[in-house]
């Protein structure tokens, strides 16, 4: 696998057209590819920023939670939430790499994965391409940020093995391994956190990730959420005390 970080110009709010920034700065990008683009730049591109003079922080982040754990829960001041089935803090709000503002997710992140990737399929004549829109997560009992997906278009976020045998022939009845997920947190460490100014990467030589000529159906984006009940992680997800935020 080889991630390819692409150098831009500072992102702010005088870039309306995610597209524009992406025919600026991705110039080729061959078969069987994917294109990473930091959920950052496409919602400044799309406006979806509130100027920190303009707004409460604590506010914004109960009123973009589906659910939350007040910020005195934790020794870090921060909000637990859950936003569109992802365990995140402040409900993905941040304001580092942007001018004096609040970024928030993009408005849809699904929507915009398809309509990047069917700008790159127009453009550069491809049969098989994908789109990954990212962000920073933290990971429970564990230091440091990584990077998980929050939408994809053009392969499979999920390559299930169940059925198929091991090595040893032992038919493995629960292995899936999300794709998404693992890319997304590739990139992250390629592309960096701070000051490195790379919010695109394009990926290659990646052949076991599945490509697809359609944008996700319905049923392939549920694959990836899991229900708290059946979660193996449901018994801390139903006895936390989470409160509905406004977007619940």
């Amino acid at each position: 696998m080889n991630i390819a970080p692409i150098k831009t110009h500072k992102i702010t709010d005088e870039d309306k057209d995610i597209l524009s920034v992406i025919d600026k700065y991705v110039l080729n990008i061959e078969e069987h590819s994917i294109l990473v683009i930091t959920s950052k730049i496409v919602s400044i591109c799309e406006g979806n920023t509130i100027p920190l003079t303009k707004a409460n922080k604590d506010e914004l982040v109960i009123s973009e939670a589906d659910q939350y754990l007040p910020k005195e829960s934790n020794s870090f001041n921060l909000f637990v939430t859950i936003k569109n089935n992802i365990l995140a803090v402040n409900a993905g709000i941040d304001e580092s790499n942007s001018q004096n503002e609040y970024v928030l997710w993009p408005k849809n992140p699904q929507e915009s994965a398809n309509l990047i990737w069917k700008h790159l399929k127009e453009k550069f004549d491809l049969g098989n391409v994908g789109v990954l829109i990212t962000d920073s997560k933290t990971t429970p009992l564990r230091y440091g940020i990584t990077g998980i997906g929050i939408a994809c278009c053009g392969f499979a976020a999920i390559n299930d093995f169940v059925g198929t045998p091991d090595i040893f022939g032992r038919i493995l009845k629960m292995t899936k391994v999300n794709v998404m997920d693992g890319l997304a947190a590739a990139s992250a460490v390629v592309m960096g956190e701070g000051s490195e100014q790379t919010p695109l990467s394009i990926i290659s030589d990646i052949p076991f990730v599945q490509f697809q000529n359609h944008t996700p159906t319905d049923v392939e984006l549920k694959l990836l959420d899991i229900d708290p009940a059946t979660d193996v992680y449901g018994a801390i997800l139903q006895n936390t005390p989470w409160q509905k935020g406004e977007k619940s």
